[in-house]
């Protein structure tokens, strides 16, 4: 039978919303998936009926082959953060055979909002949310409007409106802040990241909390960034222009540790025997840098190969209530730029 072109058509969400379940659990049902409850396939089968829901063949296709279609926003403006987390989402894809729909926003809820809503009319089940959307309650929230399956990556604060793949900042930047003391710095220039990211704040606090407990005690300068390298730049050339300049440099990405090595180097400063520079995320920049960076290893592309497999197995009767925090382990990684101070 020919569709009715003045009837709208009826879409997967629209099923999920009615039977009160995911996206996901519905494709299941369709699919004939182990795993569902009786109760949940007859809600969902009923809300079938009841709509006239009838799913196009390249969907059912698709349903059957793995996963279905997962959702990534993304706007995090370092290129090689970016990279290993599509590394690490693509390989998750991979190994549960789900396709992977990328949109580019801005982080604004307007942005935000359009991006969702072009990955929903793409047919996905579940959307990760990177840097810096899983803190945006208009992200959040416009996830759990189309009844979507929910990451956030590296949000820097439990929600309990999505699961949450992070690592602890804080202890992470405090553990690289007494890397440099033990060194014997005692003057130490902090640059900041983007101030829309709650993880910018956390790895502050655990370096100023380090660097007021020093004994000896220590002093703290610290500049605003943006996870930029251009904003890393800047910050290193006041840090730099100071009169009296710190002996060690912690940018809180490896983008803006780049920068600031290359700051010293414009200077004629040696790395790491005029000034130490360290970073955190040890991404592929940090050791295409000279000298290599001592950082923090985030797991990038873990996270991000996590959040794609909590999608895929996201419960057919999950309550987004539950929703669960999963700390990944950081790691210092000492590599050539950071040495004790001149005498």
């Amino acid at each position: 039978m020919a569709a009715d072109p003045g009837k709208s058509v009826v879409k997967i969400g629209d099923v999920a919303l009615r039977a009160g379940v995911s996206p996901m659990t519905v494709s299941r049902v369709m699919n004939n998936a182990p795993g569902v409850k009786a109760s949940t396939r007859e809600a969902v089968l009923k809300a079938v009926e009841a709509l006239g829901y009838a799913p196009n063949a390249a969907a059912r296709s698709l349903a059957r082959a793995g996963a279905g279609r997962l959702g990534l926003l993304y706007s995090n403006p370092s290129a090689s953060y970016l990279s290993e987390f599509l590394i690490g989402a693509l390989e998750g894809v991979h190994r549960v055979g789900a396709q992977l729909l990328i949109e580019k926003c801005e982080p604004d809820p307007e942005s935000e909002r359009a991006a969702i809503n072009r990955l929903v009319a793409g047919g996905v089940v579940g959307v990760v949310l990177p840097p810096p959307h899983g803190e945006s309650w208009a992200a959040l929230a416009e996830v759990q409007a189309h009844n979507l399956a929910v990451v956030a990556v590296a949000a820097g604060r439990f929600k309990s409106e999505a699961q949450s793949v992070r690592i602890d900042d804080m202890a992470a930047a405090a553990e690289m802040t007494r890397h440099l003391l033990s060194l014997g710095h005692r003057r130490i220039g902090f640059i900041k990241g983007a101030p829309n990211q709650t993880a910018s704040a956390e790895r502050l606090i655990g370096f100023e909390t380090e660097i007021a407990a020093a004994e000896p005690a220590a002093e703290c300068l610290v500049e605003a960034g943006e996870f930029t390298y251009r904003s890393g730049f800047e910050a290193a050339e006041r840090l730099l222009s100071a009169r009296r300049p710190p002996t060690a440099i912690f940018a809180s990405n490896d983008d803006m540790a780049a920068a600031a090595i290359a700051a010293a180097h414009r200077r004629g400063l040696d790395v790491p025997g005029q000034l130490t520079v360290v970073g955190f995320d040890d991404t592929p920049l940090a050791t295409a840098v000279w000298p290599s960076l001592t950082t923090i290893r985030q797991p990038v592309a873990e996270m991000a190969e996590t959040a794609i497999r909590l999608l895929a197995e996201a419960g057919p009767n999950r309550d987004p209530e539950e929703a669960t925090e999963h700390l990944v382990a950081h790691q210092l990684i000492v590599r050539e730029s950071s040495a004790p101070p001149a005498q």
